[in-house]
């Protein structure tokens, strides 16, 4: 299944959505008949990784296929400027049509990031992000004045709401206006949805009443104790205390898993579109995310970790010449990267650890196959990274104890067996996989001197610190349709 596709490519990219929250995923409760439907006609990949737990680098290693460590975008204060090039301009090299609907998280709409147009896009806060959010040391980082998860909690609409669906009506007309005679091109639409705030429509929001929701997996009052390297990054934003009740807690449950429905709702409005538009059979399609969401477990809410909650994503592939079914060789979005260029023959003149999708769901499960991750943006004072091989996977903080999951056995992450000597062996070989894709300590050790050097050019901590969004990235001011 190499070579190129005589079939558009529409890919769908939401932002912060667990990869379990799915019923495909085998979610007990969590409606998304959409996404659904798409994975039972196309081949969904069951254990997918984001590059790292955070929008901005995430998204940048997406754009070119590099890890974060190459491009040295380490946090959200270091936005994807198209310096690097990726696969939207291998496809206008190849004279595709490529275009962008909705979020992207780059620096400005006028870098030349590899896109003939984009619409509506939102991009970091003022072209700089969350300059605060890179002073990373313990006794210097800076606490964000507001709320992570924001000030409110529950049924309602927010600014994210509204530009979804803004999104959602642009990329419906962008199809509708397409003609089967068009293609091959590619279009990029960027959902927000379920990122916070944990604001939801109210028709989604009663889909989760609050007293049929379960409790959270090692959440307050089970006893449980975080590792050392994850209770300080949350205690940054301490956002699981900043509840104000038991109750609010079950509501940003609720909204989170509205929202999930919500983003689901605007899908089919999308692929509904697409069909009307008679283009179904000629376009294939892929859904992910560019993260995952703790949502409580552990006491953790967001991201920037790397349990299944945050670290995994949701992945499906569906069109005329892709298989049905589930594929468990773990991929990552690097992968995709490099399946936007195998689907269109496209060439990129770099070096670049992924795969094509296509080629990887022709085949058995691969065993031997590691997918990476690294994490070294708010809340760490160290780095964190990942590496998932088979059915393990080892969590390494740099000047932390590590973190060992046997994910077949242990599902939910449960028992860390990094001290069990019968694992010993095993540990050994990942950190010898781990060691062939970076030294961790010399990464570690560049990331937190850009960090230094970034806070240093905008005039120190205290300049620093008042430069970005406390939270939320704000969307593009109403009525703004292209760039």
């Amino acid at each position: 299944m190499s070579g190129p596709r005589n079939t558009n490519l529409l890919i769908l990219m939401s932002d912060e959505h667990q990869a379990r929250a799915m019923g495909s995923a085998g979610h007990p409760f969590v409606q998304t008949p959409h996404l659904d439907a798409l994975a039972a006609r196309g081949m969904r990949f069951t254990d997918a990784y984001t590059p790292c737990p955070i929008c901005v680098p995430a998204r940048a290693a997406f754009a070119t296929g590099q890890y974060v460590h190459r491009l040295r975008l380490w946090d959200n204060a270091m936005p994807y400027t198209g310096k690097t090039p990726g696969w939207g301009h291998a496809l206008q090299a190849r004279g595709v049509p490529v275009e962008s609907i909705g979020k992207l998280h780059y620096r400005d709409a006028e870098d030349p990031t590899g896109f003939d147009r984009q619409t509506i896009p939102m991009n970091v806060a003022g072209g700089v992000g969350m300059v605060w959010a890179a002073i990373r040391s313990l006794e210097e980082r800076v606490r964000p004045g507001s709320r992570m998860l924001g000030e409110y909690i529950g049924p309602g609409e927010s600014p994210y709401t509204a530009y979804d669906a803004d999104v959602t009506a642009c990329a419906v007309d962008w199809l509708t206006a397409r003609s089967g005679d068009e293609g091959p091109w590619c279009l990029f639409v960027g959902l927000v949805a379920p990122h916070f705030p944990l604001v939801c429509p109210q028709e989604f929001y009663d889909l989760y009443p609050l007293e049929s929701l379960p409790e959270v997996k090692l959440g307050p009052g089970s006893g449980f104790e975080p590792h050392p390297w994850v209770r300080l990054h949350d205690d940054l934003l301490d956002t699981e205390n900043a509840f104000t009740d038991a109750e609010e807690r079950l509501r940003a449950m609720a909204a989170y898993y509205g929202l999930c429905s919500y983003l689901d709702d605007n899908v089919g409005k999308i692929l509904a579109a697409l069909e009307e538009a008679g283009l179904s059979g000629s376009t294939t399609v892929v859904y992910t995310s560019d993260h995952g969401e703790d949502l409580g477990a552990r006491g953790s809410w967001g991201k920037g970790n790397f349990y299944e909650e945050a670290a995994a994503v949701p992945l499906i592939l569906a069109g005329p010449d892709v298989p049905r079914g589930v594929c468990g060789t773990p991929v990552s979005l690097l992968d995709l990267s490099e399946t936007i260029l195998d689907h269109f023959d496209a060439r990129l003149e770099t070096d670049r650890p992924g795969r094509s999708l296509y080629a990887i769901a022709a085949e058995p499960r691969d065993d031997e196959r590691a997918v990476f991750s690294e994490y070294h943006a708010i809340g760490a004072v160290e780095g964190g990274f990942m590496l998932r091989k088979g059915n393990l996977k080892l969590i390494h903080y740099e000047g932390f104890a590590p973190e060992l999951f046997d994910l077949a056995a242990d599902p939910e992450e449960l028992e860390d067996l990094s001290r069990d000597p019968a694992y010993a062996g095993r540990l050994a070989g990942l950190y010898a996989e781990l060691a062939r894709i970076c030294s961790t300590a010399a990464v570690n050790r560049q990331a937190h001197a850009d960090q230094a050097a970034l806070v240093a050019s905008f005039g120190g901590r205290e300049a620093a610190a008042t430069l970005g969004a406390p939270g939320a990235t704000p969307p593009p001011s109403p009525g703004a349709k292209g760039a």
